[in-house]
């Protein structure tokens, strides 16, 4: 872990303005439907601090889905969207590399027929339509609110396998460049983002800047108790980085 004094004054706070505005509209909505966690269809809160994330829509019709697909583009994929189901894939809520409006369709009844009967407490909001990323390397950026030390950022291995080989290294917020860097190389796995056994070196230097936005956003909103962007894609130099997927929990009043 890094650990820090508590009166260092982050260098680049506020420099993204009305990123806090946008965030607090987007909260507030949320505090206004009694909802406490917020997904990707929330991904405007990703897009006022300036994080990068992948070509979304949410449709809670299958004519939606289809007019959403035609408008992101293929490959596409479809994720359900409900407050009471966290892992998508374990109940078929993920549907990959969609090809055309008939699979859009397909994937749309499947999920609305096969859901609630997998999980019946289940409130089925509608599916979100992506954009499908080929390449890159899955990465983890999150937050848990510790009662002592406040925001811990954490940065790991993304996707699947984060809570397998938990492979992450953890820090107090807010956080300078040089700690963001150190949470990146500090990891196992940092010599295959590095370009190891002839691989292209990754984006490190995007990377570091999401941190460093995250760390802003968290230490913006006190009332945010959870925050993950899991998996993020991130790519060769030079190409940057896109989150795929987002979990914010607010605490609840």
């Amino acid at each position: 872990m890094i650990m820090r004094s508590f009166n260092t004054v982050y260098p680049e706070s506020g420099s993204i303005p009305g990123s806090k505005d946008a965030g607090a509209k987007i909260i507030e909505a949320a505090r206004a439907k009694n909802q406490h966690t917020l997904g990707l269809e929330s991904s405007g809160i990703l897009k006022a601090y300036g994080i990068p994330a992948v070509k979304t829509a949410f449709a809670k019709t299958e004519e939606e889905a289809v007019k959403a697909a035609k408008e992101i583009g293929y490959p596409l994929v479809m994720k359900i969207v409900s407050p009471q189901i966290s892992h998508k894939s374990d109940v078929g809520g993920i549907r990959l590399s969609l090809q055309n409006e008939d699979e859009v369709r397909a994937a749309y009844l499947e999920m609305m027929e096969n859901i609630p009967e997998k999980v019946p407490d289940a409130s089925i909001e509608g599916v979100q339509l992506q954009q499908m990323l080929s390449g890159g390397k899955e990465v983890i950026i999150g937050m848990i609110r510790d009662p002592t030390f406040g925001p811990m950022l954490m940065f790991g291995l993304g996707g699947v396998y984060v809570e397998i080989l938990k492979d992450v290294r953890f820090a107090i917020a807010p956080v300078n460049e040089k700690e963001a860097r150190e949470m990146i190389t500090g990891i196992q796995i940092y010599p295959l983002l590095a370009g190891a056994r002839g691989e292209k070196l990754s984006d490190i230097d995007a990377l570091v800047d999401v941190i460093l936005r995250v760390s802003r956003l968290v230490c913006d909103f006190p009332e945010i108790e959870e925050f993950e962007i899991n998996p993020m894609i991130v790519f060769e130099e030079g190409k940057g980085v896109f989150a795929v997927d987002m979990r914010l929990t607010l605490k609840k009043k």
